[in-house]
């Protein structure tokens, strides 16, 4: 691969992202919107700086960064899409403090011209259509939240049409279930992953899709620590000197992941029988509930993974290195 002396890094969010040009030793920054126009404003930033196509780098956050790698890279730029675990350890060997967003797309620029990370592709098409089905999921339940939200305090003439959106929201939202548990079934190999996890107790359909999509061969992951770091699942730990803060978890990676298996989590708390044992020794150390379901969303990710990769069902009584990593 060449080796890039001009480099991009891109710190994405919801609604905006950030990117920095790094070139000798230089900063170039500027805020986009998380949108095609944005994508667009983008491209059109970086020819400003003349005809030299950068590597343009980004941490996989899952729903947020694919669509702009999508673009980039359909641009004809090349890009990187790095495991935020790898990010957050380069940070540290530079004893990185500062924590703004326009800070981490620098740190994010720097990381790719000292480590020149290998080049991104696009997915298979059948993880495309599933991402761009839960992402559609996604929106629709905004949606949907802030129309009940108005109608708790909606003035009585227009009560009727907010009932009215809420049913078809109501109706779209099955409808793209549907289409997702479509997508899955007329796919073997994503069939057959689906089924494996299904044994899992406490994982319902909606954290398989969402399972489906993190844990896609695509990703190449080697261990189920790279899983749960895309995930933002990583335990991340304040301490300075003689002090330790709280453990936290990271929040990098993909957000939407980790709501899908938040409620899962605490199901498989008290029904998974290996969950319910790892939270209880949890409680008994003294973590309080929201770190435990935390940890138990993490286990989930562990395990989900140990099951693909053995293409084994699980067995509570079974445990293998991979499971309790």
């Amino acid at each position: 691969m060449s080796s890039y002396q001009i480099t991009v890094g891109v710190d994405i969010a919801k609604r905006k992202f950030d990117a920095v040009r790094l070139e000798n030793g230089k900063y170039k920054h500027k805020t986009f919107d998380n949108s095609v126009d944005g994508f667009a404003t983008l491209i059109t930033w970086l020819l400003t700086f003349g005809e030299i196509k950068p590597l343009i780098c980004m941490e996989a956050t899952g729903a947020y960064s694919i669509p702009l790698a999508e673009f980039l890279v359909n641009s004809g730029h090349s890009v990187s899409v790095v495991n935020p675990a790898k990010i957050k350890a380069f940070a540290k060997s530079e004893l990185s403090r500062l924590k703004t967003d326009k800070a981490d797309a620098k740190l994010i620029a720097r990381y790719a011209l000292e480590k020149q990370p290998s080049l991104w592709t696009p997915p298979p098409p059948t993880m495309i259509e599933l991402q761009a089905l839960l992402r559609r999921i996604e929106h629709l339940l905004e949606i949907r939240q802030m129309e009940q939200n108005r109608l708790d305090t909606a003035n009585p003439v227009i009560i009727e049409s907010i009932k009215t959106l809420l049913t078809l929201l109501d109706e779209q939202l099955e409808s793209t279930r549907k289409q997702i548990r479509q997508l899955i079934d007329q796919d073997p190999v994503l069939k057959h992953r689906a089924k494996l996890l299904e044994s899992i107790p406490g994982v319902g359909s909606a954290s398989i899709a969402h399972l489906l999509l993190a844990l896609s061969e695509h990703h190449g992951f080697t261990h189920a620590k790279q899983a749960a770091a895309y995930a933002g699942l990583e335990p991340r730990i304040s301490e300075s000197g003689d002090w330790t803060g709280k453990t936290r978890l990271s929040k990098t990676g993909d957000a939407l992941l980790r709501k899908a298996l938040y409620m899962p989590a605490l199901v498989a708390w008290r029904h998974n029988p290996a969950i319910h044992v790892f939270c209880e020794r949890l409680k008994t150390n003294g973590k309080n509930g929201k770190a435990i379901a935390c940890a138990a969303m993490r286990k989930l990710v562990h395990i989900a993974f140990a099951i693909l990769k053995s293409n084994k069902p699980f067995d509570p009584l079974y445990k293998t290195k991979l499971a309790l990593a």
